[in-house]
C-alpha cells in the first residue's frame, strides 16, 4: 500500500496523538487526590492538556486546533494562565488556515519550531525474531522495574534526577492497562534502552523511547522501533504512528524502519 498522505488520514494521524495523550494523562490524573495536577479541556476542535508538577512542553501542550478554532484562542490562552502554565500549540498543515495562523499572529504567538509526524501501513511489514539482535535484547518490562525504567527515562531524556520517582509513578499507573506495552532493551546484559506503544482502534503509537547517552549509536533505539512494529502486527492493527523532532535521530530511524513522513507540526508559543 502506498504512503500518500490526505486529509482523512492527516485526522487519523493526529487523532492517534490526542487519544495517546488522553489516555496516559487521564489514568495519571486517576491516581488518588491528583498528585499531579493533570487537567484536560476541551475547546472546539482542540483539546487543552495540562500537568501542573511535570514542567515542559511534552504535556503541557494543545492538539487539534484547527481552521473554525480562531474564537476558541484566547479562552485557551486564560485557561494556561490560569495554572501559570505557557501555551504551547501543535498545529497541523492538514486542518489549518491563514486566518487561523493569523489569529495566532494576533494573540501574540509566532512559529517557534517544527515537530514531525511519521508513519507506515502495517501491512508493508512482515513478523520477524524479536528477542535478541546481536548485543541487544529486548523484552517486555516487569511490573516491578518501573525504577529502572525511570532511571533510564530520565537519563535518556537528560530530565532532573528529583523527577524520577514521579516518572516511575506515572508510568507505573498505565502498565495493567491493555493499551500500553513497555520494553526494556539490554545492551550486553544491562539495561540500556526503553520504549512504549499505545494502541486503540487498530491504529500503534510509538511512545516515549529512549535510550542512555553512553550506549546510543549501538542500534538499540532502532531495535525498540522493530520491537513494536511486532507488536502491532501481532495485534493486527492497520498503522503505525511515530512522532520525533524534525530531522532527529528518533526521525531517522523510524525513516530507516519503513516509516514516512506524513507532515510537519507548527509549534506556535508566546511570543
Amino acid at each position: 500500500m502506498s504512503l500518500v498522505v490526505n486529509k482523512e488520514l492527516a485526522f487519523k494521524l493526529e487523532e492517534s496523538e490526542i487519544n495517546t495523550l488522553m489516555s496516559r494523562l487521564t489514568l495519571i490524573q486517576s491516581m488518588d487526590e491528583n498528585p499531579m495536577g493533570v487537567d484536560i479541556k476541551k475547546f472546539g476542535n482542540a483539546t487543552a492538556f495540562s500537568i501542573k508538577n511535570i514542567p515542559g512542553p511534552s504535556f503541557n501542550t494543545v492538539k487539534g486546533l484547527q481552521e473554525g478554532d480562531e474564537a476558541q484562542i484566547e479562552r485557551i490562552i486564560e485557561f494556561y494562565k490560569s495554572k501559570d502554565i505557557p501555551v504551547r500549540f501543535e498545529i497541523s498543515p492538514a486542518h489549518t488556515s491563514p486566518k487561523l495562523l493569523a489569529s495566532l499572529m494576533e494573540a501574540g504567538f509566532y512559529h517557534h519550531d517544527f515537530h514531525s509526524t511519521l508513519y507506515a501501513y502495517i501491512s508493508t511489514y512482515n513478523e520477524t525474531s524479536n528477542e535478541s539482535h546481536g548485543d541487544i535484547t529486548i523484552r517486555k518490562l516487569e511490573s516491578h522495574e518501573f525504577d529502572i525504567f525511570a532511571d533510564i527515562y530520565t537519563k535518556g531524556f537528560q530530565m532532573p534526577e528529583f523527577l524520577r520517582d514521579g516518572v516511575a509513578q506515572n508510568n507505573a499507573v498505565l502498565f495493567k492497562k491493555k493499551n500500553w506495552t513497555f520494553y526494556i532493551a539490554f545492551y550486553n546484559d544491562v539495561p540500556a534502552g526503553v520504549g512504549v506503544i499505545y494502541i486503540q482502534d487498530r491504529v500503534a503509537t510509538l511512545s516515549a523511547s529512549t535510550t542512555i547517552p553512553e550506549y546510543r549509536n549501538r542500534g538499540i533505539h532502532s531495535t525498540l522501533i522493530k520491537r513494536r512494529i511486532n507488536k502491532a502486527l501481532l495485534e493486527k492493527c492497520d498503522l503505525i504512528v511515530g512522532q520525533a523532532k524534525f530531522g532527529s535521530v528518533s526521525q531517522n530511524n523510524m525513516e530507516r524502519a519503513g516509516l514516512g513522513l506524513a507532515y510537519t507540526k507548527a509549534i506556535w508559543i508566546p511570543q
